[in-house]
């Protein structure tokens, strides 16, 4: 277990590809492949490689108690509040599990509750902010955490158009941030084509590759490295400092490490020809201490939340109605 007092929870897990050694990193507009150098040992640098960012490993952390297929959460975290958003007919939409935005997000805001109220006097009335007094972020923290306990897990930012919407626009930075990087990283080159095993020329389809006929040739570019690394960064201090309850507090570090343990226990296959496997299944943090079993964490997730219901630190999950191009 994480010590009383213990700042962080930092676990790095060495990955290789399932196959072979090249691997495809993802990539940014503009930009494609993220490099960077690294001091080395020896006083020189050494080339690393951005594998996957912290946006992306946090969608997939996300995803570990979601259900894409139901649009429910996991059935260990059943019993969290969330905000879901349904469409006109009764359909599930979307909700602030899904969103970028999480409990900020426009279809959350410009949602209907079935009182009459939208989702942003929904946010207005749990959060109370002062135009006129610096923000309290312990009782900011509390009020999240009674909306979507998840949403303090991965960060929320109140930001509107309008500055009375959320006066001083309080934002929770991740608790939870995770990333993999390659380093000592080269160039794997190669290459393949689109055939057109109907029309040998492009004379003879009538057309042009832009209407997608005729054979094309093309490059790709994939990388191999030297090691491959996910790693996780589990913000205990910044945890304590909302001051919650204890069950809350304790409730958020479990499901922040069960969203670890299960992610590193599925198919790490992040894209086309992207796919690894842990080298080492002995989780062990910097500190010294054990990433316990998923249902180890399960378990404490469960109790903890049902502690937190006890004391009323939540209700139920509440349901909006985003109407298209309806704002109020």
């Amino acid at each position: 277990m994480t010590t009383t007092m213990a700042n962080r929870f930092l676990l790095d897990v060495a990955l290789t590809p399932v196959q072979g050694s090249r691997f495809a990193p993802t990539g940014f507009a503009d930009l494609g492949a993220a490099t960077f150098d690294r001091p080395a040992d020896d006083g020189g640098w050494t080339t690393c490689l951005l594998v996957e960012s912290a946006q992306s490993m946090a969608n997939r952390l996300e995803a570990t108690l979601w259900e894409a297929g139901s649009s429910n959460p996991t059935d260990v975290i059943a019993e969290l509040p969330f905000i879901r958003v349904l469409d006109p007919a009764g359909n599930h939409l979307t909700s602030s599990r899904e969103e970028s935005h999480r409990l900020a997000s426009p279809y959350v805001r410009f949602a209907t509750l079935p009182d009459g109220r939208t989702g942003s006097e929904l946010l207005v009335e749990s959060l109370q902010l002062s135009e006129t007094s610096p923000h309290d972020y312990q009782r900011l923290a509390l009020a999240v955490f009674g909306l979507d306990p998840l949403a303090l897990v991965h960060g929320v930012f109140f930001a509107g158009k309008s500055g009375k919407e959320f006066p001083g626009q309080p934002k929770f930075t991740r608790l939870l941030t995770g990333f993999i990087e390659a380093t000592d990283v080269r160039r794997a080159e190669s290459g393949g084509v689109k055939r057109d095993h109907v029309s040998h020329t492009q004379e003879a389809s009538g057309s042009d590759a832009t209407e997608g006929y005729g054979s094309v040739p093309f490059a790709r570019t994939e990388w191999t490295a030297r090691t491959i690394t996910a790693s996780f960064n589990l913000d205990l201090a910044q945890l304590r400092s909302y001051g919650l309850p204890a069950p809350a507090e304790q409730l958020l570090e479990y499901v922040a490490k069960l969203e670890i343990a299960t992610l590193l226990a599925e198919p790490l296959r992040l894209r086309t020809n992207c796919d690894f496997e842990i080298l080492d299944e002995r989780l062990v943090s910097r500190g010294g201490d054990a990433l316990e079993t998923i249902d180890a964490l399960g378990e404490r997730v469960r109790s903890l939340a049902s502690a937190c219901r006890a004391e009323g630190l939540f209700g139920d999950t509440s349901e909006l109605t985003w109407v298209r191009g309806k704002k109020s």
